[in-house]
């Protein structure tokens, strides 16, 4: 890990408290207060400095300064500037204190601090909540908290990690074993052991350990914690594996969720500002870009406002988003990254599966009767198709014909309407004639829906792509490849074009080939930007998807750069959108589709036909993994968005192939 100072607020030169705090005083003395002056000096001292100003401030007026600035100033403005006075120590456990203070916890709080300090930091936040309350943090806590998360946090409470450095290379592998025997490998979960081996082994050695554990099980730690505990308890674990893996990508998480959404978790933000930015801020700035494609410095600013923005703004001290490369840390957390998503085998695992006791027959007389007479059952429409898997529902359709004569198709198409048909008929169809309709859709008519036919062509296997494309022809008498060229044109098409082949290389990455494809990328990253485009392609639009994992890890190492920052500021328009969707669904295709679900319903209005296309297409695929990196990246479920911007028997349908509330 990168050494020496990593903070943004550093000591000010030619400091003089006396000075300081006559500015302040006077900046408070009279009607009103100078918030630009107290903004300016306080956030440009450090906490050391500051001390030093409030005595000071007492010499000089006989006046508490804290008690001065509470009075003067107002809102998240005075709570950020009154916290920023506070000791470190102090200011941990004041946060702990109105965690566990009154009715109900903030559990949320008490993860963030304690699975984040030092054994130092731990120590003295003990002596600090003991000298501030006159009580004792871990009878508070205890008398707080219950069951395994309470024993977990009595562990960190202690301040005992292992911090010599020193790894232990027998005991690594010994305690990966220990970690599959207590979770994975048995019936139930040997809570103790992870709260033992998580809350004392150094970070060097667990880091090992995960490798391990990777290679024994083929899984995550944090894939085994999420499938092994609940609640408070695996968040916490998640938590303490983050900090383990790297502090500053753990607080870049917690800022982003702070902010994004409607309103902000003003009280998280402020404490994770405030804490790290003596020590860390700009490596939690560039885990930050490098996390969410945003900078740190522009997401404050826009969901932030007034002199409290303009005081979380100095804490933040920069806007990497003007930045080209990493900082030494992110590189390192990049390559990193990159190599466990090439260790990780997902299981992959959708929410809809074969019914049992299966009779198309039966299920065809069903659907009949609730379609006949006067009105339509919508209620048993949806009940059989979304139990149903697309096989299943292939033989309903046949033996509607069989037995009934019927067009089952055209009657479902008569009876229902507008999106709940819509997502009816893509049920019914193949997964071929889904797509090939959805790429029509996304090409007729005024305007073409180009992340469509990224997020289509992007995503599926060649033989996927080549059942479409089977599909097309014989429903449209056209093939898609002619359709492509005529509706959209240049490098863009020409993407689309090589993936329409369905002719990407399958297999393991080549480890020689993954480093010069890598330095093929970097080189042309000097190239005019036609020419860069076409080299991308060359690589993004043909290499297997394992193998392109290796060659983005060995970008980060040959360039110092990021292969989705590169796209994002040498590429733009619809090249730019094809080549980012390429990367992400190499890294994380799960996490891809939960980004396109969330965009597909935040803010005004729903994109009901993304909605339908990725939840019939994905729902027995990998809808269930889908689901889990909704909810980690939103913090809110699947469930619950599709319940507040979905309604009537639509919203029903789309319930049941989610599966599950998460």
């Amino acid at each position: 890990m990168v050494k020496g100072f990593r903070g943004t607020v550093t000591a000010f030169p030619d400091f003089n408290a006396q000075s300081d705090a006559e500015t302040l005083y006077n900046a408070m003395k009279g009607i009103g207060s100078d918030k630009e002056t107290i903004l300016d000096l306080i956030a440009s001292r450090s906490n050391a400095q500051r001390q030093e100003i409030i005595a000071a401030y007492k010499s000089l007026y006989g006046k508490d300064l804290i008690a001065d600035l509470k009075y003067e100033l107002t809102g998240k403005f005075e709570r950020l500037i009154v916290c920023l006075m506070r000791p470190p120590a102090y200011h941990d456990a004041k946060e702990i204190k109105d965690a566990v203070k009154g009715v109900g916890t903030n559990e949320k709080c008490l993860i963030e601090i304690l699975a984040s300090r030092t054994n130092k930091q731990i120590h003295d936040l003990v002596a600090a909540y003991k000298d501030a309350y006159g009580r004792d943090i871990e009878a508070d806590i205890v008398g707080d908290t219950s069951g395994h998360f309470k024993k977990m946090l009595v562990v960190l409470l202690q301040g005992t990690r292992d911090e010599s450095g020193v790894v232990n290379a027998d005991l690594v592998e010994e305690d990966a074993r220990e970690l599959y025997a207590a979770g994975e490998e048995q019936w139930g979960t040997d809570e103790a052991k992870f709260i033992m081996l998580l809350g004392n082994r150094s970070v060097y050695h667990l880091r090992m350990v995960f490798d391990e554990y990777q290679k024994i099980t083929d899984k995550s730690i944090e894939d085994s914690i999420k499938s092994e505990l609940s609640g408070d308890f695996e968040r916490l674990m998640l938590a303490v594996v983050q900090c383990i893996r790297s502090v500053p990508m753990f607080f870049a998480k917690c800022l982003y969720k702070s902010m994004k959404g409607l309103g902000t978790a003003d009280n998280t933000l402020i404490r994770i500002m405030i804490s790290r930015s003596e020590i860390d801020m700009l490596d939690i700035r560039e885990c930050f870009r490098l996390q969410y494609e945003k900078s740190l410095y522009n997401m404050i600013k826009d969901d932030t406002s007034g002199e409290y923005k303009r005081t979380l703004l100095k804490l933040c001290g920069g806007d990497d988003d003007l930045a080209g490369e990493f900082f030494p840390e992110a590189a390192q957390i990049a390559y990193k990254m990159w190599e466990i998503s090439a260790m990780t085998k997902v299981q992959l695992r959708g929410t809809i599966h074969p019914a049992t006791n299966f009779d198309p027959g039966s299920d065809a007389q069903a659907l009949r009767k609730a379609m006949k007479g006067f009105g339509t059952d919508e209620d048993t429409i949806i009940e059989i198709l979304t139990h149903r898997t697309n096989e299943q529902r292939q033989q309903i359709r046949q033996a509607f014909k069989s037995h009934l004569g019927r067009d089952l198709m055209a009657d479902l198409k008569s009876e229902l309407s507008k999106n709940l048909c819509r997502l009816i008929l893509g049920l019914m169809m193949t997964l071929a004639e889904f797509d090939a309709k959805m790429m029509r859709k996304a090409m007729e008519g005024a305007g073409t829906d180009e992340h469509a036919l990224i997020e289509i062509l992007v995503t599926r296997s060649n033989r996927e792509i080549q059942a479409m494309c089977a599909a097309y022809q014989e429903a449209y008498k056209k093939s898609l490849e002619d359709a492509i060229q005529s509706d959209t044109s240049g490098h863009f098409c020409q993407i689309l074009v090589s993936l329409v082949q369905g002719a990407r290389e399958e297999g393991p990455a080549d480890i020689e080939r993954a480093i010069a494809d890598a330095q093929e990328l970097g080189n042309a990253c000097n190239d005019d930007s036609s020419e860069m485009v076409m080299k991308f392609m060359s690589i993004l639009c043909t290499r297997s998807f394992p193998h392109l994992r290796r060659v983005f890890q060995e970008f980060v190492k040959c360039t110092n750069k990021d292969i989705e920052q590169v796209i994002k500021k040498e590429m733009s328009g619809d090249v730019k959108n094809a080549m980012y969707a390429t990367v992400r669904s190499v890294k994380n295709q799960p996490s891809y589709f939960a980004d396109r679900l969330y965009k597909a319903m935040k803010g005004l209005g729903t994109d009901d036909r993304a909605l339908i296309r990725i939840m019939v297409s994905r729902s027995e695929i990998d809808l269930f993994n889908i689901r889990k990196e909704f909810k980690d990246t939103h913090e809110a479920s699947l469930h619950d968005f599709i319940q507040g911007d979905t309604s009537g028997d639509y919203r029903k349908a789309l319930l049941l192939l989610c599966g599950g509330e998460d």
